[in-house]
């Protein structure tokens, strides 16, 4: 109720004074005038690259997780702006895969961190790489920009709220023809015996010293039936490696002498100096972590809290850093059906996104948000301005006469009939965390959606992100902006001399001076 009220008093005020023109036309000059700032770019080299992924945060998910953010803080919450909304250029990603027009997390995240497209199910290898067949992985692996950031000498983390082997951040330093290689377990003994390497241990092996790894996932690191450190009675959270090898162990005797952490509870992360950490691995759930709305928030830490502790240590490297943070359970929220847990999710990236920028320059530092695909998520009706995000629509069905919600999935887990009619929803709770919304067509779990997605950008050359483009296109501005990669030339002038110059404004001067004494 308290909510409700907050919610009208702030729509109360914000409407009157939009009945007043000037209101909209001091506005629109304000933002005109902040455009026109713009025609100077930054074509500064970037230092830093920052890339935020929400994982199927569709443009719909985008704009109510802005309705939403609005609504927690008391506001009418269509006029918030979310800290992604701030960024001075955005554009589009076409998402498909090669040989899927409707796109998995898998051949998306070879694109925009490989830079090459790929077929679905597949991480850090081309199309000519097959499924689940091991055989034709040899040949076919595609390096990632982390691998080029870390070639160049720059610091590389990667920050998740899924496992840390999931098919996301996996495309970051593995290749694999199964995104759900996990551990030796979930492989087949063929693919096994053709040398084929789980995603876990290629997490350690291929690309050495990841300067920062936190997510989930400590149960495909320890060897089968070991118990977990936090779930000691709980079965399916034991280790699962069949090779009997405790990953972990052999990170930390490897990172014994050179400032290396391994923690696994909020309260260790927090305890750390950042200044005395060169490497960290955080692993704080035996698979994905919780939900941000049934996280604990004394033993798990957020994702705002898990990037300001990556930055820090990151950020120490004079040559500047790579870091890829994920959002991932935006996507799961979705796939369950539970819009409420999906949007909270996408709501508590945005503030990781603020986290960010107060932490780092835009004059040499890159950041990028975007999502790897969408999901069948809708929500309209007609609703008034200020309604719940998660309410129900003002009518009732002209064709049932029942009530039903704003937000609405094409397919999923929410279909239901009860006496072989649509269920009416206002004799169940749909503001529960949990509640699954009305579905069209009945499936397990509901699907991704096939529309393009955003792309936000702030900092050296993200004007370069502009229009519609593919989505294997964004690895190759965030290397061109930082002179990583395969794309150098622009790099030197003819006579030899720097020609995308470092930042040297006073800003990045003060800003550096006082990370020095924090």
């Amino acid at each position: 109720m308290r909510w409700a009220t907050f919610i009208t008093v702030g729509a109360t005020n914000m409407k009157q004074q939009e009945k007043d023109p000037m209101f909209w036309n001091r506005w629109a000059q304000q933002t005109l005038k902040n455009a026109l700032t713009l025609q100077t770019l930054n074509t500064n080299k970037a230092k830093n690259l920052i890339l935020f992924l929400g994982d199927g945060m569709g443009v719909p998910t985008v704009t109510a997780a802005r309705i939403l953010k609005g609504q927690l803080n008391g506001q009418s919450g269509e006029e918030t702006r979310l800290e992604m909304d701030k960024f001075p250029f955005v554009s589009l990603a076409k998402t498909y895969n090669t040989n899927a027009q409707v796109p998995d997390s898998a051949g998306t995240a070879t694109a925009y961190l490989c830079g090459v497209k790929a077929n679905e199910g597949t991480v850090g290898v081309s199309a000519a790489a097959v499924r689940s067949q091991c055989n034709t992985t040899k040949g076919n692996e595609v390096t990632s920009i982390l691998r080029w950031a870390k070639d160049s000498g720059k610091s590389v983390g990667i920050v998740t709220t899924t496992r840390v082997n999931h098919a996301t951040p996996s495309a970051a330093y593995a290749h694999s023809v199964d995104r759900d290689w996990y551990s030796d377990n979930e492989m087949p003994p063929e693919a096994l015996q053709a040398g084929c390497k789980d995603i876990a241990r290629q997490l350690f092996e291929n690309i050495p010293d990841i300067d920062v790894i936190m997510g989930g996932g400590r149960k495909f690191m320890f060897p089968k039936n070991q118990s977990d450190v936090e779930y000691p009675d709980v079965l399916k959270h034991s280790g699962t490696r069949k090779d009997e090898r405790n990953l972990v162990q052999e990170w930390k005797d490897k990172m014994k002498d050179k400032k290396g952490y391994y923690v696994w509870n909020k309260k260790q992360l927090l305890s750390l100096n950042p200044n005395n950490v060169d490497y960290l691995l955080g692993l704080f759930e035996p698979s994905d972590l919780t939900y941000d709305l049934e996280r604990n928030t004394d033993t798990d830490p957020s994702l705002t809290e898990m990037v300001d502790v990556a930055i820090k240590i990151l950020r120490k490297n004079p040559s500047g850093f790579y870091l890829l943070v994920e959002g991932g359970r935006i996507d799961h929220g979705h796939h369950e059906g539970k819009a409420k847990q999906a949007l909270h999710e996408a709501v508590e990236m945005d503030r990781a996104i603020g986290r960010a920028g107060l932490m780092t320059s835009i004059h040499d530092t890159l950041t990028i948000v975007t999502a790897d695909h969408s999901h069948v998520f809708s929500f309209g009706g007609y609703t008034a301005r200020g309604n719940t995000i998660f309410g129900l629509a003002p009518m009732v069905s002209d064709v049932d006469q029942k009530p039903f919600t704003s937000i609405l999935y094409g397919n999923g887990p929410g279909y239901k009939l009860v006496t072989g009619a649509r269920e009416n929803v206002s004799t169940i709770d749909y503001q529960d965390n949990n509640y699954q919304a009305q579905a069209a067509v009945p499936l397990s779990m509901e699907t991704h959606g096939g529309e393009d997605v955003a792309v936000f950008a702030k900092g050296p050359l993200a004007h370069l992100l502009h229009g519609v483009h593919e989505q294997n296109y964004i690895p190759h501005v965030m290397a061109y902006a930082a002179c990583i990669g395969q794309n150098r030339d622009h790099c030197l002038s003819r006579d030899g001399a720097a020609a995308l110059k470092p930042a040297l404004s006073v800003m990045a001067a003060i800003l550096t001076v006082t990370r020095l004494l924090c």
